[in-house]
């Protein structure tokens, strides 16, 4: 769930943000695997993609709970435009305006943001050069943009299973078993409702038989 939120709401920040400096926002779906002139009909454009966790570590003493390390990256693509000075060199330099514009916009709009989720702020990482490539008389290119964050995860204690919540339950979107509701595999039975607490006083020394006792009894509003 965190990763198609965090996905999702890195998208929608980048259609805000970048407003009319690109035609189209969204989730990478191949778009340059189905050949980077049909790509370019759609440039400039930005797409985000899931990269992958690489390490989860113990972070509890407990042992039940869990740093997972993540990555998410941006590919933008737009013309790769020749500098005034450049050409005047006679193209001595390429300065690549259009795309660079896009990859610092991106950084800008997206480093140091937790988008209003359970997650460690992004941090700007790598860019890579994904394309470089000549249409005609046109230079484009394509950079991948990388962010790493982290989240925690509570595992399921031994022999537990998934307990999802009721339809309607406040914070449902943030309970790790929300993504079992509906498909009626198997769930665990929720902890019984407290009704009674017993204590007991031992005076010193101690006989090892209470001296008093109390029966705490909830009480319902």
């Amino acid at each position: 769930m965190i990763i198609a939120r965090t996905e999702e709401a890195i998208i929608a920040r980048l259609r805000l943000g970048l407003g009319r400096m690109v035609r189209e926002v969204g989730s990478y779906g191949g778009e340059l695997d189905d050949g980077l002139e049909e790509a370019i009909r759609r440039f400039p454009a930005a797409w985000v993609t899931f990269g992958g966790v690489p390490k989860t570590e113990p972070y509890s003493a407990s042992k039940w709970k869990y740093k997972a390390d993540a990555s998410f990256v941006v590919m933008v693509g737009d013309r790769s435009v020749r500098s005034e000075a450049a050409s005047r060199r006679g193209g001595a330099a390429v300065a690549e305006v259009g795309t660079y514009r896009l990859v610092t916009a991106v950084r800008r709009l997206l480093s140091a943001q937790d988008l209003g989720l359970p997650i460690h702020p992004l941090q700007p990482g790598r860019i890579r050069t994904l394309f470089n490539s000549r249409l005609e008389n046109d230079a484009f290119s394509v950079f991948a943009c990388e962010f790493s964050t982290f989240w925690m995860e509570e595992a399921l204690p031994q022999l537990r299973w998934p307990m999802p919540p009721a339809a309607g339950a406040p914070d449902t979107v943030d309970d790790p078993d929300a993504v079992f509701t509906g498909y009626q595999g198997k769930t665990g039975e929720p902890d019984p409702d407290w009704l009674r607490t017993g204590l007991n006083y031992h005076l010193m020394p101690d006989d090892g038989q209470p001296d008093a006792s109390d029966i705490l009894t909830r009480s319902d509003p």
